[in-house]
């Protein structure tokens, strides 16, 4: 059962890697770091085991923990009487994603406001034939999706912000 579990996570590792790759544009070992982060959760793994389970060189490993460190996607924590290094997500990265993802949301959202209301004024001052006129249902439909979609990521970010929620 454990090598299920462990075949799992590393087909899971490389999935969500090529993810993270094209998505974070980030070098593919450093995605799968990353990546392997993410799946291993809040008791961290160390440099020697991404050293082992990623098969990348010590350099390769340091060098893309350090890069991922200085992005402020991952930090680490120490345990008393233990030298090793401990990595985990930072989640304050996963908020700052959420607040961009807020923020482009709302600007295309603006945009579609601004397309509708010009459509509508066409539709209005210049189009007398009702077949030629514009269909703002599209418009209204995605407005409200994303506001819904907003909505919905905002009480995410908040419960993150506001709780011990784990990632």
């Amino acid at each position: 059962m454990m090598d299920n579990i462990c075949n799992e996570k590393m087909r899971l590792v490389e999935k969500l890697g090529v993810h993270l790759e094209t998505r974070e544009q980030l070098a593919p070992v450093a995605a799968r770091i990353l990546a392997y982060i993410i799946l291993t959760g809040k008791k961290g793994t160390t440099f020697e085991e991404m050293v082992i389970v990623l098969c990348a060189s010590k350099s390769t490993i340091s060098t893309h923990l350090n890069h991922l460190q200085d992005l402020n996607k991952i930090e680490y924590f120490t345990k008393t009487g233990d030298r090793k290094k401990y990595f985990i997500i930072n989640k304050d990265s996963v908020i700052q994603h959420i607040n961009n993802l807020i923020k482009e949301w709302q600007e295309v959202r603006e945009l579609h406001a601004e397309i509708k209301n010009y459509k509508n004024t066409i539709n209005l001052n210049k189009i007398e034939n009702d077949n030629e006129k514009f269909d703002l249902s599209f418009h209204d439909d995605y407005i409200k999706f994303i506001e819904e979609a907003s909505a919905s990521i905002n009480e995410l970010r908040e419960k993150l912000v506001n709780t011990k929620f784990e990632i």
